[in-house]
């Protein structure tokens, strides 16, 4: 179990989870804020809600890929 989490490729795909989650809650914060303004972009809130969504789709595949499969 241990070999898995040293593999380069592993751990490459674990880094990269890291970022994205990272980048997800920050945009998540964007939005949060934008949506106190006054005067709100709708287009824009549009626009990072779209990409907080292709980030979520990421980083399920990369657990996906790091979660063994289980067979019952």
């Amino acid at each position: 179990m241990n070999d898995l989490f040293q593999d380069p490729q592993t751990q490459e795909l674990i880094a990269e989870l890291g970022r994205l989650k990272t980048e997800h809650g920050d945009l998540n914060d964007a939005i949060d804020a934008l949506l106190a303004l006054p005067a709100v972009d709708q287009l824009q809130i549009q626009r990072l809600k779209r990409r907080k969504l292709i980030l979520k789709d990421r980083i399920s595949a990369i657990e996906d890929q790091l979660t063994p499969d289980i067979i019952a």
